[in-house]
């Protein structure tokens, strides 16, 4: 009579934790989907933004998460054959799988906050001098129009102010004209209109550039650390619920030798 409740009291354990396992991997497929779809946003969202930094960590960072979260989806996936199959083989390897993922997601996260933490250096450092001595000039046109997009889309002019302009190889050259200051830091962009740095005419913002470039970062970086040592989390609750599962089932293998 014991054994037949201690036999009916395991199997109603083995079928809580293959519902829990099967919720899991639904939540773990979304969660992939989340870190794709945070990659991707990362690396698309003003992207151009990207030729401007001395580093590559941020890309990296978000070329990392769109692999984990493909590879999360797959995993899933594949998650759930296990459970059904209830085969120890394929959830050993599921939970291999886990593991993994939760390794790459949280170097991603790590980058992310490392990176996080000498933004603003890395930025007072290198973009002044990225955007005076290469804005406008030969086989920079990548930059070049990165330069002319962050200062409309961030309503700024020059790195820190207006006069960083001065010292810009562009300006001190026949081609600039007129030009002050070039026409992407004016309000309505006319031609030549970078002639005239009133600030009826041109932005002026504290900080310039990069106080606007800056924030931007951090907001992004923040955004896939938070998301990768999350799902990172929540992929170290899978690995515990796959291995209870296994053991269950070593178990019930051993009980069913040892009944032959």
């Amino acid at each position: 009579m014991s054994r037949l409740y201690k036999d009916e009291q395991d199997d109603w354990v083995t079928v809580c934790l293959k519902y829990l396992l099967f919720v899991f991997n639904f939540l773990f497929w979304v969660g992939g989907a989340a870190v794709m779809a945070v990659g991707i946003w990362t690396l698309i969202d003003k992207s151009d933004y990207l030729s401007l930094l001395a580093s590559s960590t941020f890309a990296v960072s978000a070329y990392i998460l769109i692999f984990a979260g493909g590879l999360v989806m797959i995993t899933g996936f594949l998650g759930c054959c296990a459970v059904i199959r209830e085969q120890r083989s394929c959830l050993s390897m599921y939970f291999s799988c886990l593991l993994l993922i939760f390794l790459i997601e949280l170097v991603a996260g790590v980058l992310a906050y490392v990176y996080y933490q000498r933004l603003s250096d890395e930025l007072k450092q290198h973009l002044n001098q990225t955007m005076t001595e290469n804005y406008a000039q030969p086989g920079k046109n990548l930059i070049t129009h990165a330069v002319d997009r962050l200062q409309q889309d961030f309503k700024c002019c020059g790195s820190n102010n207006a006069s960083d302009w001065q010292h810009s190889v562009y300006i001190n050259s026949a081609e600039a004209g007129t030009r002050v200051v070039p026409d992407s830091c004016c309000k309505t962009i006319t031609p030549s209109c970078g002639g005239r740095d009133h600030p009826s005419n041109i932005y002026k913002v504290e900080g310039g550039c990069i106080t606007k470039l800056e924030q931007f970062l951090a907001d992004h970086l923040l955004i896939i650390g938070a998301v990768g040592i999350g799902v990172a989390c929540l992929q170290l609750a899978g690995a515990v619920l796959t291995a209870s599962f296994i053991y269950l089932l070593y178990k019930e293998e051993e009980e069913e030798f040892s009944d032959m």
